[in-house]
């Protein structure tokens, strides 16, 4: 299995959509825009809920693609990049279904901020999490108020600042991002099926409503993640930021 996806199926009234990228599922542009496109798309099915992962057994998502970053040449080409992430977080939050995240392995940055918007997560303990973005002489502005709205301000400051090291899965778990942690993936997907069972047995208007009442004071998310994705786009063309993905790819 070599060329990226996003694919999405329907399995006993559950929208599974599924993305994978070759390095370590990063996100280019073209995954991020139709992981959104899918997820709108589902949220108007008739699936009780969505069911959001990426393929594999290790890595859940390695963030922003470095091969598309590097390619950046002028500000427009970075606000593009950065509204994908922009356009997967917003598609979460308007959606009417609760997103369901499943994370098997490590997320970094964008991967975190995945992880941070989806409604529930369910986590093996291999996931470690790391936002990354400031050592390479950008920031976490897009995923930023994901984060920090499920796990707080401080928790959201720590991971900013300290962009190089991990946080363990228990330590995440504790913060709020994952609301299950398990062993192994085989023990994650037994937790996840019976939480999934469940939610297929309530109201679809209730969790509606309910799901309007978690994003409560985030409407203004849709020109506040676009302003947090031109800081973005504009740092992203420093040399201090070429200079950074040039040396970290040289050690990949």
């Amino acid at each position: 299995m070599s060329e990226a996806y996003v694919n999405t199926s329907t399995t006993d009234g559950i929208a599974v959509v599924e993305f994978f990228h070759p390095q370590s599922n990063s996100l280019p542009g073209s995954i991020l825009g139709e992981i959104a496109k899918q997820i709108d798309q589902a949220g108007q099915s008739d699936a009780s809920c969505i069911l959001l992962k990426s393929s594999g057994e290790r890595a859940f998502c390695a963030g922003a693609s470095f091969d598309e970053l590097i390619a950046v040449d002028d500000a427009q080409g970075g606000l593009e990049f950065f509204t994908g992430f922009e356009k997967v977080i917003n598609a979460i939050r308007r959606s009417p279904k609760f997103v369901i995240g499943r994370v098997q392995g490590k997320a970094v940055g964008g991967g975190v901020g995945l992880a941070s918007a989806v409604d529930y997560c369910f986590a093996t303990k291999h996931a470690s999490i790391k936002l990354s973005e400031l050592a390479i002489g950008i920031g976490p502005f897009v995923v930023g108020p994901a984060v920090e709205r499920k796990m707080g301000k401080s928790a959201f400051t720590e991971l900013a600042i300290d962009a190089s090291e991990w946080r363990t899965a228990e330590w995440a778990q504790t913060r709020g991002l994952y609301n299950s942690v398990s062993d192994d993936a085989t023990l994650m997907d037994a937790a996840l099926d019976a939480f999934l069972t469940r939610i297929k047995k309530y109201s679809p208007e209730a969790m509606t409503e309910l799901k309007h009442v978690f994003w409560e004071g985030t409407e203004h998310w849709d020109t506040l993640l676009v302003d947090r994705a031109k800081i973005s786009g504009r740092l992203v063309l420093s040399d201090f930021t070429k200079n950074a993905i040039n040396s970290f790819k040289t050690k990949s």
